[in-house]
């Protein structure tokens, strides 16, 4: 091989064989698979060139400069959960509650995601406490526990605002539970209790107001009804009493009397239709006002 004869030999081999083409061949491919690049729909690759970032490769087929370009990180952009934290908070009336959180996210620009922040998940799970310790102490704790939908609300656009200079979108931010020490769960039990009987005695007593209502309501209608129909016998008495003042008018003694007769007869009818009706009292007078009613009736017709 030191002989120049010997290397000229050498060449002129490689080169009259097919090992040179078989190279070039390997070298080709080689560049080929390093330029192509094929993403999973899943996932988005980060591309630095000469340890600079570059682009990012969207899914589908991509292009790459070979040996220039490199695909330093795979990010998955699917939707993540962060493990249920807990988390201590001081409402504004000073109560201490532990407060439950769930977060789900996705990554939507992975540049950011790569460059700006280490550990996105611990710095969500950290940016999420602190926002629902500042959110929970501007709340009082009834207030915590009846408005917990614009607690959440509140909670995932304070998330979203402050997570977005990451290249992360906050997809939901629940609350998931609220809790409290033996201590205010108790004095909390006793206030309901106390309400309870308090709403207890005022529906009781709003009974008995409506009771009362009800019954002077009806007394009034009675009296109403009874005044109604008094007035109706005054009008009949009245209408009556002008009848039979108009016939003694026209008809002199006769109408007094036979008045004085019928009444006599209804008096007696009444009498014998009573409890005694078997044993009839009949006065003296009875038969002879009993003759002029006839003969006035005779009269008459």
């Amino acid at each position: 091989m030191n002989n120049p004869n010997d290397i000229g030999e050498w060449i002129g081999w490689v080169l009259n064989s097919n090992l040179l083409w078989v190279a070039l061949a390997i070298l080709i491919l080689l560049t080929l698979l390093k330029a192509v690049r094929i993403v999973p729909q899943s996932e988005k690759y980060v591309v630095e060139r000469l340890g600079r970032f570059r682009a990012v490769l969207g899914p589908g087929l991509n292009m790459i400069i070979p040996f220039l370009d490199a695909v330093r990180h795979k990010v998955s952009i699917l939707e993540r959960q962060l493990p249920t934290a807990s988390q201590d908070a001081i409402t504004a009336d000073n109560v201490l509650v532990k407060v439950e959180t769930s977060v789900f996210y996705r990554i939507t620009e992975p540049e950011k995601t790569v460059y700006r922040i280490r550990d996105a998940d611990a710095a969500i799970a950290t940016t999420v406490a602190g926002i629902v310790r500042s959110e929970i102490g501007k709340l009082e704790l009834d207030q915590v526990q009846s408005n917990r939908s614009e607690l959440i609300t509140k909670v995932r656009e304070a998330v979203a605002l402050m997570v977005d200079d990451w290249g992360v979108e906050v997809t939901r931010a629940e609350v998931l539970d609220v809790n409290l020490d033996e201590a205010t769960r108790a004095a909390m039990l006793q206030q309901l209790n106390a309400e309870r009987a308090r709403r207890a005695q005022v529906t009781e007593a709003e009974g008995k107001k409506r009771a009362v209502e009800l019954n002077a309501d009806a007394e009034l209608y009675s009296a109403e009804q009874q005044a109604k129909a008094r007035r109706v016998l005054a009008e009949a008495e009245a209408f009556a009493t002008g009848v039979i003042a108009e016939a003694i008018k026209q008809n002199g003694l006769e109408a007094a009397q036979y008045q004085v007769a019928l009444k006599q007869v209804e008096a007696l009818t009444a009498v014998g239709h009573g409890p005694g009706k078997q044993t009839i009292i009949v006065p003296a007078q009875a038969l002879e006002a009993f003759g002029q009613a006839f003969n006035m009736l005779k009269g008459r017709g």
